[in-house]
């Protein structure tokens, strides 16, 4: 079918055998281990995933403090999402928000010493729920290409002006 403002139709450009088996492991890896990675961490500490990621962002920036502008993109949540789980964080007594003393447009957000022990006592199941689900079911070099792989795909997705991984 021709369109007036694009030429005629190109045929789909179809998945090979290959790229559908690929695809669709892709498809359920992204389905199922944010489920199961949530589910540990519901199980072990009581935070969501979303939660724990927003805290062990803040907890690796310095003086465990961070923008949340700059959090949002770290975390990959729109900053209404993220402002809902700091709400969260924040209710629970693990975070701070506080103007930016260099700049009253943003908001930081700060870890307390009581969400710096949560997200502490929360990372080794964690960590061990990623190793399970993850790398030891892979080898060194199949790690290599999975970071290689999964590096280009998030340079192709990323919106422009977005730090990489």
């Amino acid at each position: 079918m021709a369109n007036a403002e694009h030429g005629p139709a190109e045929e789909p450009r179809w998945l090979d055998p290959d790229e559908t088996r690929a695809w669709l492991a892709l498809w359920s890896m992204m389905t199922w281990l944010p489920t199961r990675l949530d589910a540990q961490l519901r199980q072990d500490s009581g935070l969501t995933h979303p939660e724990y990621h927003a805290l062990s962002q803040i907890s690796m920036a310095p003086d465990r403090t961070v923008r949340l502008s700059e959090l949002a993109t770290v975390s990959n949540m729109t900053l209404s999402h993220l402002s809902r789980v700091v709400s969260r964080l924040e209710r629970a007594g693990w975070v701070r928000r506080a103007p930016d003393p260099d700049d009253g447009r943003y908001t930081l957000a700060s870890l307390t010493d009581e969400g710096w022990a949560t997200v502490r006592d929360a990372a080794p199941g964690h960590v061990e729920a990623v190793r399970r689900y993850v790398f030891d079911a892979l080898s060194p070099e199949q790690v290599r290409v999975l970071g290689e792989a999964a590096q280009a795909i998030v340079d192709r997705v990323n919106p422009p002006g977005i730090a990489r991984a």
